[in-house]
């Protein structure tokens, strides 16, 4: 039986007039009705949890109907939504957070961290059959993380400026106390009694507060991964999710193979790792997860399409990722697209590409280097863009 799968995906509120980031979410959750929608730390940042799927035609559905919902809502109010790890235009105000208990305890223990918080992600969960699976899964799937935050770095602007990063969410999201690579542990109850110890020792005040690249849920029984920024492309969230259900199926499947180890525990490299893909993105070199040597993106990526290939006819999601990689692979990351409208014209013209990706609308055609703004148009399937498709371009797996 396939792993269900579903997303959080969270967004930016943005004045429509100013491109400004702006503390309305309240504002835009009272008016919308659609259960799903939900507050985040920031007074600026909106979440929707997709439904649960079998399929991934079923995700993106879901998915881009969200994503409609908030942009019809926010119209009204001389608002738009913005998925992306970080947003050009924003200011940094103290006790911006959202009114809820658990908030404001965060803003007081962090201070500065979470004033800061003006970040995206989006978050994936697929189904496991228990807990124990899903903690030893992660030393599994661990490795191939990095290479998944490359695909979705769309977050190369902070305050104003260009940081000269594909993902300068992941930079900021790292300074709390538990962000980044989960460590090894042998089962569930191990998992757990680390857990009790970081809430005793007052670094973290609940279950909720492990930021691991990826983690056992609290309340459910799947693994979620954390790592990714959030995407301007629903697309991206989709080949993100297939990739990442694929790493799951086959951790547990090698994991029921047999009792003993199949990590050797080395994590202390995976965090430099995940440092390059936030800097690189898709347009400069990962440190590949076989060699550990620098390779192109696409190098590591194709690889990693060609070892999940029993794992994605599994999942019935092959055809569909590899369309998806390569589609990816042609347009380039978000941050590269958004940094090239940034310098074809100005920050302003990034938030307009951003902000129409969003909707769901993409480039009729490819830019030139001397064309100013780039005409879109929605996306003519009005679904799954790979929906229905019998076969797929290369890369070949």
């Amino acid at each position: 039986m396939t792993a269900r799968l579903g997303a959080e995906e969270e967004f930016h509120v943005l004045d429509v007039e100013s491109g400004h980031l702006v503390p309305r979410a309240g504002e835009l959750l009272g008016r919308i009705e659609r259960p799903g929608f939900t507050g985040e730390l920031q007074q600026s940042v909106v979440e929707d949890n997709s439904g649960v799927h079998d399929s991934l035609d079923g995700l993106w559905t879901d998915l881009a109907s969200a994503r409609r919902r908030l942009d019809a809502t926010a119209a009204p109010l001389g608002l738009a939504v913005v998925a992306a790890g970080t947003v050009p235009l924003a200011g940094v105000e103290p006790r911006g957070v959202t009114a809820d208990p658990r908030y404001q305890r965060m803003a007081d223990d962090y201070r500065l961290v979470a004033d800061e918080q003006l970040i995206c992600s989006a978050q994936i969960h697929v189904d496991v059959p228990d807990r124990d699976t899903a903690v030893r899964a992660m030393c599994l799937i661990s490795p191939w993380l990095p290479p998944l935050l490359a695909l979705s770095a769309s977050s190369p602007f902070w305050l104003g400026s260009d940081t000269g990063y594909a993902s300068w969410r992941t930079m900021l999201w790292q300074r709390w106390p538990t962000a980044g690579p989960a460590g090894c542990h042998p089962d569930a109850a191990d998992y757990d009694r680390t857990l009790a110890e970081l809430i005793r020792s007052g670094v973290i005040s609940d279950a909720g507060m492990i930021y691991h690249d990826v983690r056992p849920s609290a309340h459910q029984r799947t693994l979620e991964l954390r790592i990714c920024d959030a995407c301007p492309r629903v697309e991206t969230v989709v080949l993100v999710a297939g990739l990442f259900r694929a790493l799951v199926h086959d951790a547990c499947e090698r994991l029921s193979r047999t009792d003993g180890p199949l990590c050797d525990g080395r994590h202390d490299r995976l965090r430099a790792a995940t440092w390059r893909a936030a800097r690189s993105g898709l347009e400069g070199a990962l440190v590949d997860p076989v060699t550990l040597a620098p390779a192109p993106a696409p190098v590591v990526l194709t690889g990693m399409l060609a070892g999940l290939r029993p794992a994605l006819e599994a999942t019935g999601d092959r055809e569909t990722v590899r369309a998806l990689l390569e589609e990816a692979l042609s347009v380039g990351s978000a941050a590269h697209r958004l940094r090239r409208a940034a310098q074809a014209e100005d920050l302003r013209a990034s938030i307009d590409l951003m902000t129409a990706e969003t909707r769901g609308e993409r480039p009729a055609r490819r830019p030139s280097a001397g064309s100013r703004r780039t005409t879109l148009q929605p996306d003519p399937l009005g679904g799954h863009p790979y929906a229905g498709r019998s076969t797929a371009p290369t890369p070949s797996a």
